[in-house]
């Protein structure tokens, strides 16, 4: 059947619906010609109506193995044109299967180059996916999506031994699969529960990624702060951002975010240039920043903007990009290992402030 994207501004784009399943959300792009399996289970997309740049997805199907979380996360999917007749060894399913089992709208056929070049030019927007052309609800409140999809008990991975505990705010799988391969045993605490991470006893913190707006988070960040400050700390993505908030900077959203697998990152330490995933539409504001406390250690090469800072006395380190690398290159997987250095050289040092 007849489906379309309808934009917030009343803009519209045809395509065809497989059900009449409507969905509404914040219209973004993915420009990665593969991972879309990673993408669509990414509890960082909460909320969103993704948008598939490459023109073919879905012709490696879906398998058992590649999932971030349990179940797609997304508000509904947008291509050019869907493979129903995949090819790997590991697929199960074909991606529209898989969606539909979801009740997860897909829209083809659609001409994703001039969604994108709107989006670019217009800054994101709220938007519906329905069989009717109709107006797109104004969608401005802002959600707290990080309670959408944050677990509700704790949860350990691996027997390493050195403990990790990971607050959760919406994790992606291989950031545990990362510490677990590295000798850690990772123990998940949703972010609502984390008032009793001491009883854990753990060697290290990492803030994971998530969905949505970081200053929705706000009545937690004393609580934040206490256990960052006194814990060799990791942040990741929303957890990057979390941590400058923590220490009094400020956040802002970019036009149209970053989403992809080729963003080229300078670590200003050594001057060396590698390409990183990412998936965010929030940013931290490098002039907000305490520079007697912070130090902006990673920066976009493309638009200059802050991919990660370091605490100047503490252990604490960010990145606003995707180490683990799922989907994506692996070319900064180094930083779990650097972040494991600085706390095992930490463990018992740590001075609160």
């Amino acid at each position: 059947m007849k489906g379309y994207l309808v934009l917030k501004d009343g803009t519209s784009f045809n395509g065809e619906l497989d059900q009449s399943l409507n969905c509404t959300g914040e219209v973004v792009f993915f420009t990665g010609m593969t991972g879309y399996q990673e993408v669509l289970t990414d509890p960082s997309y909460k909320g969103q109506i993704i948008v598939f740049t490459y023109p073919l997805i879905g012709n490696y199907g879906i398998n058992e193995s590649d999932f971030e979380s349990k179940q797609p996360q997304v508000q509904g999917v947008v291509v050019y044109e869907a493979c129903d007749r995949f090819s790997h060894y590991q697929a199960s399913k074909s991606l529209r299967d898989y969606l539909t089992n979801w009740d997860i709208p897909l829209l083809t056929q659609v001409d994703t180059r001039a969604v994108v070049k709107h989006i670019r030019a217009k800054g994101t927007l709220f938007a519906s996916i329905t069989n009717k052309t109709i107006n797109c609800p104004l969608g401005d409140r802002v959600e707290n999506f990080a309670a959408q999809v944050t677990g509700n008990e704790n949860a350990t991975f691996g027997k390493g031994r050195t403990h990790i505990v990971l607050i959760d705010f919406g994790y992606k799988k291989s950031i545990v699969s990362a510490f677990t391969k590295r000798d850690c045993r990772v123990t998940v605490v949703p972010y609502h529960m984390m008032s009793d991470i001491s009883k854990l006893a753990p060697d290290g913190i990492v803030l994971s990624n998530g969905p949505g707006d970081p200053k929705t988070l706000t009545p937690y960040l004393d609580m934040l702060r206490s256990i960052i400050s006194s814990y060799p700390t990791l942040g990741i993505c929303l957890g990057h951002q979390l941590i400058a908030l923590t220490f009094g900077g400020n956040t802002y959203k970019l036009p149209f975010g970053h989403r992809g697998a080729n963003h080229p990152v300078t670590d200003i330490e050594t001057g060396r240039v590698f390409m990183t995933s990412q998936n965010h539409s929030y940013v931290v504001d490098e002039r907000t920043l305490d520079h007697n406390i912070y130090k902006t250690r990673f920066r976009h090469q493309n638009d200059g903007s802050v991919e990660g800072i370091m605490h100047k006395r503490l252990p604490i380190i960010s990145v606003q990009f995707h180490p683990e690398a799922h989907p994506g290159p692996a070319e900064s997987e180094w930083i779990f290992d650097e972040y494991l250095r600085e706390l095992n050289k930490a463990r018992g040092e740590i001075v609160h402030v």
